[in-house]
């Protein structure tokens, strides 16, 4: 019939029922299935995105009470060795470009460490406690403060061959002065010192050794940060709400800058825009470096003692002797990511060289805790999201009579 379409015969379909199971729940085969299934489900997307193991740094904690530092193997997170060093260590520094650490004792002395052999190359013999250690840029010089009869200088040293010259007289801070905490500008050339006895600033040349100048700050001056360009110094005013900065090219006064608290330590972010300023009292302040003017003031955990920052500027931790906890703090958004109980005192910090995991000194517990550094989680499908009940802690490990300092160099075993 014309316009009619013809369309082919459908095939026909002949249902068919699944042939009945053969095997019993309880079978061996159906137990294999089951297992496989429940791996798949379960096991593998945990084992897929578990935290890899730590890498074997060394992390190296001076112990003040036992006379010792401790290092700690972090790949396997136990000790290694027991250094013995000078009497009442209290600072730890690795010198730029080499695998030495140096440890400042109140004793009077100097402990050079070496690696890989991890003991003692020699003892730097001072004429009084050592504290505030630095070195040069380049590593060849080291600086420190020795004080004696109440009267301070700042000791000239070879960091090359490890020894203070013989005929190294000092350079003396001031009359029966005490200094406090000594830095030294990015480009070497010149150091700074705190006078806590007339409350001032002493700039010295690195090269010439004489002094260039000085400027009266607050009461109590002694934490400092320098800016990266090496222009601007500010210190801590530990006896009065405020810190003081100052100009390091014409060694004058340029602001006072008013707190809500005592200052106890300076923490400056690696681009060197804000400051952040620390108290005992619980209590971070938030300083615009630029304009020399506060940003914001935000609440920390009890006695906060130390603090680190992660390269990237993205996350601020936090020790509080006071509670026993290491709080993280995002940078960007001002908010706590995470609170972690440690311990007892956490009294030091430092990030391991991939800042994958961060270790912290308790002085009270005589242990080195070490922690995840990131505070996040990822879910089954990888993906990273916030979960502040979780803690960070990974283990502790013990190592020694009150530790009061910790450094992880970038070296691996």
């Amino acid at each position: 019939m014309r316009g009619r379409l013809a369309f082919p015969p459908l095939p026909r379909f002949r249902f068919r029922p699944f042939p009945p199971f053969t095997h019993s729940p309880f079978s061996p085969f159906s137990l294999a299935i089951l297992i496989c299934l429940l791996f798949i489900c379960l096991v593998a997307p945990a084992c897929r995105y578990s935290e890899p193991p730590p890498k074997p740094y060394l992390a190296f904690v001076t112990n003040n009470s036992s006379n010792t530092v401790a290092v700690v193997d972090l790949g396997s997170v136990h000790v290694v060795a027991q250094i013995p060093v000078a009497p009442k260590p209290h600072e730890l520094v690795v010198r730029p470009g080499s695998r030495e650490l140096y440890v400042a004792s109140e004793s009077g002395a100097l402990t050079v460490i070496g690696s890989p052999e991890l003991h003692v190359r020699k003892t730097i013999p001072l004429r009084g406690s050592a504290r505030s250690l630095v070195f040069s840029p380049d590593g060849r010089s080291f600086y420190v403060i020795v004080t004696q009869s109440g009267s301070s200088e700042i000791v000239f040293g070879d960091g090359e061959h490890g020894r203070v010259p013989p005929d190294d007289s000092g350079v003396r801070v001031g009359y029966r002065a005490g200094a406090g905490s000594l830095v030294v500008t990015p480009d070497g050339k010149t150091l700074i010192v705190t006078d806590t006895t007339h409350n001032q600033l002493v700039f010295v040349s690195a090269e010439s050794r004489k002094i260039l100048g000085a400027v009266e700050v607050g009461k109590g001056p002694d934490a400092m940060s320098v800016l990266p360009n090496g222009s601007k110094v500010f210190v801590a005013d530990t006896q009065e709400e405020k810190i003081s900065a100052a100009d390091v090219a014409s060694h004058q006064i340029l602001s006072h800058i008013e707190i809500s608290s005592k200052p106890s330590a300076l923490l400056l972010k690696p681009d060197g825009g804000e400051l952040f300023v620390l108290s005992a009292q619980g209590i971070a302040t938030i300083v615009d470096t630029f304009h020399d003017n506060v940003e914001q003031t935000f609440p920390t955990g009890r006695g906060t003692a130390d603090a680190v920052m992660r390269r990237d500027q993205s996350v601020l931790y936090l020790a509080n002797a006071g509670d026993g906890s290491v709080t993280c703090w995002d940078v960007e958004n001002r908010v706590v990511l995470n609170s972690t109980q440690v311990g007892i005192e956490p009294r030091a910090l430092a990030l391991t060289p991939d800042e994958r995991f961060l270790v912290v000194a308790d002085y009270a517990a005589s242990s080195l805790a070490v922690l995840r550094a990131d505070p996040r989680s990822r879910d089954r499908k990888g993906q990273l999201w916030m979960d502040p009940k979780r803690s960070l802690l990974i283990t502790t490990v013990a190592v020694g009579a009150r530790p009061v300092d910790v450094v992880v160099p970038d070296w691996q075993r």
